[in-house]
């Protein structure tokens, strides 16, 4: 893949919240809700927090065996081994188990630990790291991650089968697949793609066996850990906390705590409930709800004393499963993990976390947002030039693009500023000479003055839209730039998928993403496609 790079602030792009941007710049009204700066100096300090946290790494490397038991990779078996010393770490991202990985930023968030982590083994010779993918194949928003854009078409899974999404068996994508084949196959790494699609979908059980495959298969040279949490003896790690869950309410109290406290300047992600466990069984996965001193399932017909609750838990730990408020404290109680890497919404809601990690005595890890990319074609690029269209420009809506291009390019005068401030002037002085004869006239005055000027700017609009009718190519040119760069409006890494950019490119396309991708520096890349092929 032949590019260049650069680089943008990421409040130039008008896509991330205040708190995002805010958590960024290491903003003091979010202080009290991390532990750790996401900085070298931090991640050393979060080593040295970790390194008093009793690791059951025995049983961590156990249950890594079992999971890639037959599958041979040097790399990722180093890796596993090397997670029973002590001075091995890991860094970790994590994300539900959509078909065909959803969107670009499932791959970005991937390449990112990678990154890091190859960088911290650089630096900080006396430890190992290694990246760590937590597959949230529990989710059951099976609406959600059942569906992805492939060149401006949404393509479905159809399925009608309820409960935890990574549970489902595969039945039905291979029409998906054949779908894909049909597009992508012409591409110069297209029928290698498909070949890899149909090994990991078509002979996997489940979906969490097809995501793991096809993760594990992607990223298995850079030495990529998956876990798959969903397990009976990783879960019984966790009954303490789940029972504190069940009976007592504490993490639901705690957390909705803090994001009231977060609340007074931000948006709150979560808002926990009292119980924050499903309930996990064929084809279901229900909220627990206590009512009448005993618990339900809700949609169901099962109904537990407290007695049998507790026994259910501690028999059958595989049977309960997470939601995000205990998501983050059931990674971090597994892996001897420094830092965790996630979007924007995923940092909104671990900042709530904190107070429940201090409860709870789990080590808080680094927090790092996750690496953007836009991937910008020659063709589009070609048409910014010729517009006179710069990096950031692309980032604005396209009525101010139009607008601007419309003031720098018309041959009339469509600025009147210089008359909206000879008005102000006007009506400044006229006032101040009617005041004299009678202060009662200011005020009639002054709102004369306010609707002429409103008046002049509803003259300055009307020319502007008058002149912008000159422009018709230019605005149909920009607004191919807009819908080919930004898909339905938005981040092309929140629409679009990774599988064309893969079949044009091969590996080359996670190349390009790996050596692009900043560890702890935060900055939005660009990614401009090289316009002479």
């Amino acid at each position: 893949m032949n590019y260049t790079a650069q680089w943008i602030p990421y409040e130039i792009t008008n896509a991330f919240s205040k708190l995002a941007i805010d958590y960024i710049h290491q903003d003091p009204a979010l202080r009290p809700f991390y532990k750790y700066s996401p900085s070298e100096d931090g991640i050393l300090q979060a080593i040295e927090g970790r390194k008093l946290f009793p690791q059951d790494r025995k049983l961590l490397v156990q249950e890594l065996n079992r999971q890639y038991s037959g599958i041979s990779s040097g790399k990722v078996q180093d890796n596993i081994a090397s997670l029973a010393g002590n001075n091995t770490f890991t860094i970790c991202t994590a994300h539900q188990p959509n078909i065909f990985t959803g969107y670009l930023y499932f791959i970005y968030k991937i390449i990112h630990i990678i990154k890091l982590t190859d960088s911290l083994n650089q630096k900080l010779k006396a430890y190992h790291f290694v990246p760590v993918f937590f597959l949230g194949s529990e989710d059951n928003d099976l609406d959600e991650l059942n569906r992805i854009n492939l060149n401006g078409e949404e393509l479905i899974w159809d399925t009608n089968q309820s409960g935890a999404v990574g549970r489902m068996d595969t039945k039905g994508i291979d029409r998906l697949i054949d779908r894909i084949e049909g597009e992508l196959s012409v591409q110069p790494f297209g029928p290698d793609l498909i070949k890899l699609l149909k090994s990991c979908y078509l002979q996997s059980d489940t979906i969490q066996e097809a995501t793991f495959k096809l993760v594990h298969t992607l990223f298995e040279e850079f030495g990529l850990v998956v876990i798959l949490p969903d397990s009976a003896a990783l879960k019984s790690k966790l009954i303490p906390i789940f029972e504190e869950d069940i009976f007592r309410n504490t993490p639901g109290q705690i957390v909705n705590e803090t994001a009231a406290r977060l609340e007074e300047k931000y948006h709150a992600q979560v808002n926990a409930r009292d119980i924050n466990l499903f309930y996990l069984g064929e084809g279901i996965r229900e909220r627990i709800i206590h009512a009448d001193d005993s618990f339900t399932v809700n949609n169901t017909k099962l109904r537990f004393s407290a007695s049998e609750m507790k026994k259910e838990l501690r028999e059958h730990p595989e049977r309960f499963s997470p939601n995000v408020v205990l998501r983050g404290i059931f990674q971090e109680t597994l892996l001897p993990n420094i830092a965790f890497i996630g979007g924007g919404s995923e940092i909104a809601y671990w900042l709530e976390m904190k107070d429940l990690f201090d409860h709870f005595q789990v080590p808080y890890p680094i927090l790092v947002l996750r690496n953007s990319f836009l991937i910008a074609d020659a063709r589009s690029l070609e048409k910014a030039e010729k517009l006179g269209l710069s990096i950031e420009d692309l980032f604005k809506n396209e009525t101010e693009l139009l607008n601007e291009l419309v003031i720098k390019n018309s041959n009339n005068t469509l600025n009147l500023s210089e008359e909206l401030n000879q008005t102000q002037t006007f009506y400044e002085q006229l006032s101040n000479t009617s005041g004299a004869v009678d202060p009662t006239l200011t005020q009639h005055v002054t709102a004369l003055g306010a609707k002429a000027y409103k008046a002049l700017q509803d003259l300055e609009k009307k020319m502007l839209r008058a002149e912008r009718r000159k422009f018709e190519l230019q605005q149909a040119q920009i607004h191919q730039i807009k819908s080919a760069l930004f898909p339905n409006g938005k981040l092309q890494e929140r629409s679009e998928n990774f599988l064309p950019y893969y079949a044009k490119y091969g590996r080359g396309f996670f190349r390009a993403i790996y050596e692009q991708s900043p560890g702890l520096e935060q900055k939005f890349t660009v990614i401009l496609e090289d316009q002479s092929n």
